[in-house]
């Protein structure tokens, strides 16, 4: 049974953090082989799913010990149509890896949540295509029709809300929230960013929030970005702008390089853990001061997570006064 649906608790004041880079966890740390970098596929054993639980486990206990909220996204960013099928997975099996997914942290929320740290549980839909580049772009009519098999099948299940993870064009993004709201789901919109702060087509970042928004009247809960890192986006804002206050959350990458140059790298670029934290710290004092859903993407894991906790825990001690608008 969805527990949050009706009213997200990140929306208030109160500091989540979220997981970090699950693929990066799953390839570099514990030596899986991830077709696509579909997750969801470790499923398909008692070991991965085993692992998949011990991988959320982490970061819900370290949200238990800090008393912070967080937001758990199941591991199903590849767990879309076009990518289930090169891995041989019909509709019936891709709705049923789905559920599975939602089931799997709903056990972990049952044993670590309490009245400090609530569990919000988040079904994870990632784009199309590549994360990184727009490559062929749908209309959002078309989206829209894409993403309602994954959308619906949360709605179906305790999942909290959707979030679509490294959107990378705005018609995807406008597509997904009108399935979203199709459902009855909350949703949360994470865009993803070059070394410019700008989305991969080009369109600054508070151009596309404003073009959801205005299509949607206002419709997505609020936005994220990932897979970028801070240095990237951190200039992208100036002064007060209204898109700002609709940007509740990060996850960040743990590398400076671009998505190319990512792409290209023979191993994982790991950065500095503690000075991502301050990074982050840097940004919630300005611009971001209205986020409050921090973590990781590529080239994180449970430690990047923890210093930027211990980084920016401190600034929501009895400052929620930082959200008014």
């Amino acid at each position: 049974m969805t527990k949050y649906r009706d009213a997200l608790p990140q929306a208030g004041c109160g500091y989540f953090l979220t997981d970090g880079g699950l693929e990066t966890t799953l390839i570099f740390l514990e030596g899986q082989e991830l077709p696509h970098f579909a997750a969801f596929h470790m499923l398909k054993s008692a070991a991965g799913e085993n692992l998949l639980r011990k991988y959320f486990a982490i970061y819900a206990e370290l949200a238990a010990r800090y008393r912070a909220g967080i937001v758990l996204e199941t591991a199903t960013w590849r767990a879309n149509r076009d990518w289930a099928e090169k891995l041989g997975y019909d509709a019936g099996a891709l709705a049923e890896v789905n559920r599975r997914s939602v089931l799997l942290v709903e056990e972990v929320r049952e044993n670590v949540e309490t009245p400090a740290t609530p569990v919000v549980i988040s079904g994870c839909v990632g784009p199309r295509g590549d994360g990184y580049v727009p490559g062929s772009r749908m209309s959002a009519d078309e989206a829209e029709d894409y993403h309602s098999f994954q959308v619906q099948t949360f709605a179906d299940t305790g999942a909290d809300l959707v979030s679509g993870l490294t959107l990378n064009y705005v018609e995807e993004a406008l597509g997904l929230t009108r399935a979203a709201r199709q459902a009855g789901m909350p949703v949360v919109i994470s865009f993803t960013l070059e070394t410019n702060g700008r989305l991969p087509t080009g369109q600054p970042l508070g151009s596309a929030i404003q073009e959801v928004d205005e299509a949607t009247s206002l419709y997505p809960s609020y936005y994220m970005i990932n897979c970028a890192h801070p240095s990237h986006f951190g200039a992208v804002a100036h002064g007060d702008e209204p898109w700002l206050a609709r940007v509740r959350g990060l996850r960040v990458n743990a590398s400076r390089m671009s998505h190319s140059e990512l792409n290209e790298a023979p191993g994982l670029d790991a950065g500095n853990p503690e000075e991502l934290g301050h990074e982050c710290h840097g940004l919630l004092r300005e611009p971001f001061r209205h986020v409050n859903v921090l973590g990781g993407c590529c080239g994180t894991d449970h430690r990047h997570v923890e210093q930027i906790t211990a980084a920016c825990l401190p600034l929501f001690h009895g400052t929620a006064r930082r959200f008014a608008s």
